[in-house]
């Protein structure tokens, strides 16, 4: 028989586990002696959270962690797979938030099915969802589409199409950056966004500072945030 892999949310910054993390997430987390994480140190990180609230089943340094990250080639991924075909279950750790949801660890989820391992997903926090729930915009239609070009036209002329899309579909846009490109972010939504256009910044979901405002772009333009280092998640629709 082949082991489980568990699909572990984590938290969305550095925080106890106890208010987005259910108490069975944390037990399955805390008996696992072998996870599959994209950064060890983080996840180790993570581990000592749990053990607060279930004390782990053994000690931190014995319990084996294998990095899985956007380098990762694939020809490596059946190696990491094999504990699981041997009959040991294992965990899946994303940096932040859902594993395999806007993270490498999709492509081995994939890799799994197509070997016959079970795949368990566990209930945790997804700052995409966090983000469409609390943004008032259209929650039964909607789009991630991920990071945005970097190339300033290339983003521009994306950002055109996703608004068009919007528009026609009613449609929920919803986007992500890396927290020092945030900036650039907002300021080329700003710029080419129609002033109508509802745009929710939701920044540091769960953390102390969390902060979630939807208002048209003509607002944001009158009164713009520092978003700047702050882990975020943009949201627009657009008016048909």
């Amino acid at each position: 028989m082949t082991g489980t892999l568990f699909l572990i949310p984590s938290t969305l910054g550095e925080m106890a586990v106890e208010p987005v993390l259910p108490l069975e997430t944390c037990r399955i987390a805390a008996r696992l002696e072998h996870f599959i994480v994209e950064n060890a140190k983080s996840a180790r990180a993570f581990l000592k959270r749990v053990h607060d609230q279930v004390p782990l089943s053994r000690a931190l340094q014995d319990i084996r962690m294998d990095e899985l990250d956007v380098s990762t080639p694939e020809a490596r991924w059946p190696d990491l797979l094999a504990p699981l075909l041997a009959g040991q279950d294992v965990g899946l750790v994303s940096e932040a938030g859902c594993p395999a949801v806007a993270d490498p660890g999709s492509g081995l989820v994939a890799l799994a099915h197509a070997s016959g391992i079970a795949v368990r997903p566990l209930v945790g926090p997804s700052s995409i969802l966090l983000a469409l729930m609390a943004s008032g915009l259209n929650g039964q239609r909607f789009a991630f589409e991920g990071y945005l070009p970097i190339d300033a036209s290339a983003r521009r002329a994306r950002i055109v199409a996703l608004e068009a899309r919007s528009a026609s579909e009613a449609q929920t846009q919803i986007m992500i950056e890396t927290p020092y490109r945030n900036g650039v972010l907002l300021e080329a939504l700003a710029a080419t966004l129609q002033p109508q256009t509802r745009l929710c910044i939701a920044c540091d979901l769960t953390l102390p500072l969390e902060s979630i405002r939807t208002q048209t772009v003509g607002q944001w333009r009158k009164s713009p945030i520092d978003v700047k280092r702050r882990p975020a998640i943009f949201l627009f629709q657009a008016r048909p």
